[in-house]
């Protein structure tokens, strides 16, 4: 009988720690088998849970890759920033670092290790023209600081086998005119995706975030 293929993650000796989903909204997205949209306030564990999934679903061999996309946001343009082209995205590459270390129980980098090894992808949106995603679990990070170009250049890459995680929120806006309500307006037509709302209720980061996010909203200031 032939012996069953390892998936990726077990190949290296990597193996997922198991998580639950804490709030209601957090329990719709792991009931979800469709592309999702997820919007709504920071601290609720966005793109903790998009990356748990995705890697989850490497483990179950469904897709090959993760893609992790986000805009160079606040300058727009990368040239700002010391450095090389690597050395520059390194810096929007800090959160998933954490974040796996954490799902993986393990202090050796298993970003990086999986970065080198091309299961983990990331790429800003200034360099996906011309590509085309297959094979892979999409995250398409803050979104809600993406144009419209951005937004509908990364929708249009997709290929075949992918699903596509948007995560953002409209309050954080670092750009005046973000396209994402337009994009959202859209998409919303194609029955492809799942939108998924997180509010003041789904905050887990802290009790301290969800106290200053309750005064802030209750002053009006987005």
């Amino acid at each position: 009988m032939p012996r069953k293929k390892k998936d990726v993650l077990s190949s290296l000796n990597f193996y997922l720690k198991e998580i639950e989903p804490l709030t209601k909204s957090q329990l719709e997205v792991f009931e979800s088998e469709n592309h999702l949209m997820l919007h709504g306030c920071a601290g609720t564990g966005k793109t903790f849970i998009s990356l748990y999934l995705a890697l989850d679903d490497l483990q179950k061999d469904l897709y090959n890759k993760i893609l992790l996309v986000r805009s160079a946001v606040p300058t727009r343009e990368m040239g700002f920033l010391p450095g090389t082209e690597d050395e520059k995205s390194k810096v929007y590459e800090n959160p998933y670092v954490s974040i796996m270390s954490e799902l993986f129980s393990r202090g050796d980098n298993p970003y990086g290790q999986m970065k080198q090894k091309g299961i983990i992808n990331f790429l800003t949106t200034s360099y996906i023209r011309g590509t085309t995603f297959t094979d892979s679990v999409v995250i398409v990070d803050e979104c809600q600081n993406m144009t419209f170009h951005e937004l509908d250049s990364i929708i249009t890459r997709v290929g075949r086998n992918c699903r596509i995680i948007f995560c953002g929120d409209f309050f954080q806006s670092d750009l005046k005119n973000s396209g994402l309500k337009d994009f959202m307006s859209i998409i919303k037509n194609m029955y492809d995706f799942d939108f998924i709302e997180f509010g003041i209720n789904d905050i887990v980061r802290s009790d301290f975030v969800k106290n200053y996010l309750v005064e802030k909203y209750k002053e009006g200031i987005q």
